[in-house]
Parts: C-alpha cells; structure tokens; sequence
C-alpha cells in the first residue's frame, strides 16, 4: 500500500477548516431564517402546504421573497408558467451574486463545486462568502449552508404545524410578519436613496391600483406582479440609470484616504 502523499492531509484539514468556520458563520443566519421562515410556513399553510411540503419547498427554492411570490401564485390557483416567470423575476438577482462570486473562485474549481455554491446562494450567505480574503473555499459556503438551510426549512415546516394548530387570529396575526421582513429590507436603503424611496411609494400605489382599475383587476395576481416589476424597473432604470463610475470613483477615494 502506497503511502499518502503530504499535500492530502493539509488540503482534508483545510477544507474542514474552511467547513468549520462556515458553520460557526452560519449560526446566526441560521437563528435568523428559523425566524423569519416560521412566517413563511403560515403563509405557505394558507397555499394549502402540508408540513413536508412546507419543509421539502424551503430545501430546493431558499429564497423568501421568490418562495413567497410562488405561495401567492400556488393559492391564486395560477398556472405553472405563470409561476415560473414570478419565480424567476423575484431571485433573478441571484445571477448577479452567482457572477460575483465566479469572480472571487479559483479558476481550477471543479464545475460541481460552482453548481453546489451556486444553489446554496442567498443574500445573507453570499454576504459572508463574499467577504472572505483570497480565493472562495467551496467548502466555507457548504458549512454555512448546512446550519442555513436546515434551519430555514424546519422553521417553514414548524411554521405550517402551528398554523394547523393555532387559532385562526393568532394565524391571521402571523402572516403579517412576514411583511415585516420584507419592510426591514426595503426601508434602509429607502432611507438613503431618495429615488428609491420613491420607487417604493409608486410601486406600492401601483400594485393597489392594478387591483381596483377595470382591466388589470381581471389579471391573476401573479400577472399584476410581473408586469409591474417588469414595466416600472424598466422605466426606472431608463430615467435613473447608476453612475457606476461616480460610485467607483468613490469607493476608490474612500480607500485613498484609509491608513
């Protein structure tokens, strides 16, 4: 039996350490998304979900407000393409996190470990995987996954358990919360950007007014919401495209000026 050679011991302890430290990272996303899910599982228990649908939905989609955009779609009893395109529109921005993280890869990782990396992507792992110095260790984002993930799908499926249980205010009162999520996301940058903050009052006048206004009110409601992220993104970035070069010129400024 031929020895093993010195390089594997160090690369095995530096993919645990990698997968260690990915872990310790991810406990805090991991307590976050329990939470937060929990919500997401009422709302997916008004679609109609069973506890292990709940649960088997938060595994393979990992996306809030695309998971959410299909439970709304599911419960309008909408078609599959309708669901797709909603799906799609709502996580097209993890393509750009998947581009940036590419970026910041060693050119010699396998393709399997692109695909893996590229599935377990969500804003808040991306966040951290992002921020590592050098290179991306696939194995630093596989150890914040495997707390992220789990504890967002059991907080889905414990979520549909207590919406069976619960009474149907203290339900009512639940699925609000998830609103509130989604206004912890909105109002800081909101708060920054004038623009932006603007954007948020027309698109929230928007989606009440495609409701009441004679034609759109007919549509389902996954329709309304792709023909208004589609219509007023696009009229928004023809009327107030980014200064890429201002923001760089910047950022660059900004690290002039560090020690």
């Amino acid at each position: 039996m031929e020895p093993l050679s010195p390089k594997k011991p160090k690369t095995y302890s530096a993919k645990f350490g990698a997968f260690r430290q990915g872990m310790r990272d991810g406990i805090p996303i991991g307590l976050g998304y329990l939470a937060v899910s929990f919500s997401l599982g009422i709302a997916a228990r008004n679609a109609g979900f069973t506890a292990f649908q709940g649960f088997l939905s938060s595994v393979l989609i990992k996306a809030s407000a695309g998971q959410y955009a299909g439970l709304l779609v599911i419960a309008a009893s909408a078609p599959y393409f309708e669901m797709i395109v909603v799906t799609i529109i709502a996580n097209i921005r993890y393509s750009l996190m998947s581009f940036a993280m590419s970026q910041r890869m060693d050119p010699d990782t396998p393709l399997y470990h692109r695909l893996l990396m590229g599935d377990y992507i969500t804003d808040e792992i991306f966040a951290i995987s992002i921020a590592r110095p050098g290179y991306l260790n696939p194995f630093y984002t596989y150890g914040a996954a495997f707390v992220a993930v789990p504890s967002w799908a059991v907080g889905t499926a414990l979520g549909v358990i207590a919406g069976n249980i619960l009474p149907l205010r203290v339900v009512s009162a639940l699925s609000v919360a998830l609103y509130g999520m989604f206004l912890a996301i909105i109002i800081p940058p909101a708060r920054k950007n004038k623009v932006l903050a603007v954007l948020v009052l027309v698109c929230f006048a928007s989606s009440f007014a495609s409701s009441m206004l004679p034609w759109l009110s007919t549509l389902s409601e996954g329709t309304r919401t792709i023909l208004l992220t589609v219509s007023i993104s696009s009229i928004v970035a023809v009327l107030f495209p980014v200064d890429w070069k201002s923001d760089s010129d910047s950022e660059s400024d900004s690290e002039s000026e560090m020690p």
